[in-house]
């Protein structure tokens, strides 16, 4: 029961006793209404007890406040930036968890690309990460023979494979990519091409031309304005020794997915091993 509510409880006693003796009250009637003041008095007592220890917390709240505000301000914050600085706290969580976000989807997608390219491991193919892309590798021997930028049955073959994957796959359709020529270095003898960076350009266009190429003529069918070429010679490798096997394994051209802005995050993370 409210303050207001007991107090005119009480002035509807206080009425009905004054004026007890001329309206016939009985003893009960007026025992009872002397036992509902009395109860009535209690709950007053006891809502202005509430409210005076209500009244208390709150001054001592207002209290630590201004000394909380004093220590703030003596080790150099400024008070009137706190909020500002709760809103970019929470502009930053939400940027993080966006960016969490597109970087399980880049896992879903290097997880699905290898799914889909595992029988071609067998001639070769391989689902990785370098530099922080998403590469596919193709072994240069299975592409191209010795020396030349024509590229062979198999690896025409090959390449359709790649081509079908990537066209049938709405996600991935739909990225940028680059072929990357790269060499073992060994010099090169032709008339046409002197040098290691001349053959992995050329390799890289002839593979990027024949992925290009319509369907109906025989080539991959993949959309010209989401790819490009580039040749790096033998200034990338992956194994710097001069073993064959190293020069192997640095013969090869790369088909790179490159990020959108968004992805521009760790990606070599997603395939590394956790420790135990």
């Amino acid at each position: 029961m409210s303050l207001r509510r007991s107090c005119a409880a009480l002035l509807v006693f206080a009425a009905a006793v004054t004026g007890a003796p001329g309206c016939g009250h009985t003893e009960e009637e007026y025992g009872a209404k002397a036992s509902e003041a009395a109860s009535l008095k209690g709950q007053l007592d006891a809502e202005q007890a509430r409210s005076k220890k209500a009244k208390g917390e709150l001054d001592e709240a207002q209290v630590r406040i201004e000394q909380l505000k004093k220590q703030l301000a003596a080790a150099g914050v400024d008070i009137s930036n706190l909020n500002a600085n709760v809103e970019q706290q929470a502009r930053a969580l939400e940027d993080y968890r966006r960016r969490a976000d597109q970087l399980d989807q880049v896992k879903r997608r290097f997880a699905l690309l290898r799914d889909k390219l595992q029988p071609l491991t067998k001639l070769g193919v391989s689902v990785t990460t370098r530099s922080n892309r998403l590469v596919i590798q193709l072994p240069g021997d299975v592409l191209f023979d010795a020396g030349k930028e024509a590229l062979r049955k198999d690896g025409e073959a090959l390449l359709l494979e790649i081509a079908s994957v990537i066209r049938n796959d709405k996600g991935l359709s739909e990225r940028s990519f680059q072929i990357a020529g790269h060499t073992d270095g060994a010099p090169v003898k032709g008339a046409r091409i002197k040098d290691p960076w001349s053959l992995s350009v050329m390799r890289a266009r002839e593979a990027l031309m024949f992925l290009l190429q319509a369907q109906d003529k025989g080539g991959g069918g993949l959309v010209a304005g989401k790819w490009s070429a580039a040749g790096y010679g033998d200034a990338d490798p992956l194994k710097t020794g001069d073993t064959a096997d190293d020069k192997l394994a640095n013969r090869r051209c790369e088909i790179v997915v490159v990020p959108s802005k968004e992805e521009l995050l760790d990606v070599d993370s997603l395939t590394r091993t956790p420790p135990q």
